[in-house]
């Protein structure tokens, strides 16, 4: 029997190529059961009037899924469902029934519940995204990523695509991290001393689970990174938290027993205030007198265009008491979820334990195509470019903040990629962020990165990482008018 042209049809929000979707297409209807084997399927010129495509895309789309044994090709006849495709589930789904475990009780810790802010996936098909963190499609070097990813998978690098490192990295990305990434900004590590982890964000996991206990004290940000938050309340120990002011983290406000100080010198998040050199030189004392340690959340180092970056704390740390997180998730894209560690071999030895009793190590592939990427000198080109892009629409955004009369909470000192932003007492970002999505505009309230049970309602972040110069001035406007409608 021969499959209907009119069961074929190209869903319009389908990602991949014209070809992928045909194969999926066509998967998924023999895994699903509605192609039996045997099944004659339209034949490629047919298929190709029907979607209004090319029929080399559905010859080439055929061949694939031929020789995948989906299909099976006689003579002149056509394609047809393979014997050999791989059969549909032979059950039915079973009901949904209710548990009969009482989770409420089951659950011996809880995880979520958190505050972190929440983006939405549709981000850019909104006109004015001034959202922070996520990449710039015109600004990413595509071409030369795919290059780099090509030559990951290639004879030479098979080794590395397959390989089971346990709790080892890929040696040439760490390489270049200890020659290229480190020492701009002052710090010289062993491989020893550097590991590779999914990003910044677990990074800081693998560091609270190595260093506090429900015995410890940590001292936090106010406001702070909300994740950093959420994963200090799940490792239970005590924390602080600590107001910062325009030049960061006051040193004098940590309390007497604390064991660990999490900070973001560079660019705090999320006023993006810069620790000055005499600040970071009396944070190193007051750890140095509490005998705490140090984590440096160094992301956006990078992004320095307006000055040179300060060194960072690692750089000017005499005990060993600096652990240096670094990543690559803002300077190439979030999605990569490549970040490292770097600290004293003792440190370094049980984070990497941890980390490959839970996840082994980062992909090889990913790790490979970075080291590429990295040290062919895309990145530095790709940095560049970025930096230039973001000094602009740093300028544009701010005569379009001032012409509107907006008041600016926090800005870097060194360049970055938002505004911490104060609205007026009465206006309650919340409220403000659903109002301004109803005119494509997205921006990030302030409350959840603040501590505490009674956070400041008036604050929100604007990001120009993402939105082109074109659509700053124009959204800049449509804010300001809301905050004055709210009034």
């Amino acid at each position: 029997m021969a499959l209907p042209v009119e069961t074929f049809f190209l869903h319009p929000d389908a990602q991949g190529t014209l070809q992928q979707q045909i194969q999926q297409m066509i998967a998924q209807g023999i895994l699903t059961g509605r192609f039996g084997t045997g099944e004659k399927l339209p034949s490629t010129r047919s298929l190709a009037r029907h979607l209004g495509i090319s029929r080399i895309t559905v010859t080439i789309a055929y061949t694939e899924l031929l020789a995948n044994d989906y299909l099976t090709s006689k003579g002149r006849s056509g394609y047809y469902v393979s014997e050999n495709a791989p059969a549909p589930p032979q059950f039915s789904p079973a009901a949904d029934t209710p548990d009969a475990v009482d989770w409420t009780r089951a659950i011996g810790q809880r995880f979520s519940g958190g505050v972190t802010p929440v983006k939405p996936q549709n981000w850019g098909k909104y006109r004015y995204p001034f959202i922070y963190g996520q990449a710039d499609p015109t600004l990413f070097d595509h071409a030369n990523w795919r290059l780099c990813a090509l030559q990951a998978l290639g004879q030479r690098d098979f080794t590395t695509l397959t390989t089971d490192y346990y709790d080892q990295d890929d040696p040439k990305l760490i390489e270049f991290i200890a020659r290229h990434s480190l020492p701009r900004r002052g710090i010289s590590a062993r491989p020893e001393q550097i590991l590779i982890t999914l990003g910044a964000q677990n990074a800081l996991w693998l560091t609270a689970q190595v260093l506090l206990t429900q015995r410890r004290r940590a001292a936090l940000e106010d406001p702070c990174y909300p994740a950093l938050r959420d994963i200090l309340t799940q490792s239970r120990c005590h924390v602080s938290p600590v107001q910062v002011d325009h030049e960061g983290l006051i040193p004098d406000a940590i309390p007497d027993d604390t064991d660990v100080i999490f900070t973001t010198p560079s660019h705090q998040c999320p006023t993006t205030a810069t620790m000055p050199m005499q600040r970071r030189r009396a944070l190193l004392e007051r750890a140095r007198a509490l005998d705490a340690l140090i984590v440096e959340d160094d992301y956006e180092f990078e992004m320095s265009f307006l000055k040179s970056p300060s060194p960072s704390l690692k750089s000017l740390d005499q005990d060993g008491r600096v652990i240096y997180v670094g990543s690559f998730s803002k300077s190439l894209f979030p999605g990569l979820r490549l970040g490292y560690l770097v600290g004293s071999e003792p440190f370094i030895r049980e984070a990497r334990a941890l980390r490959a009793s839970v996840l082994r190590h980062p992909p090889g592939h990913i790790q490979r195509t970075a080291a590429y990427f990295l040290s062919l000198g895309h990145y530095d080109a790709l940095v560049r470019r970025m930096s230039n892009a973001l000094h602009g629409r740093r300028t544009v955004m701010e005569d379009a903040i001032k012409a509107n009369d907006l008041q600016i909470a926090g800005r870097g000192a060194y360049g970055g990629s938002s505004f911490w932003m104060q609205a007026p007492d009465h206006v309650r970002t919340e409220d403000l962020a659903v109002r301004l999505r109803a005119k494509s505009v997205l921006i990030e309230p302030g409350a959840p990165f603040f501590n505490g049970n009674a956070p400041p309602q008036n604050y929100y972040r604007l990001a120009y990482s993402s939105i082109p110069s074109t659509q700053i001035a124009a959204g800049i406007a449509h804010i300001a008018q809301e905050i004055h409608d709210m009034g």
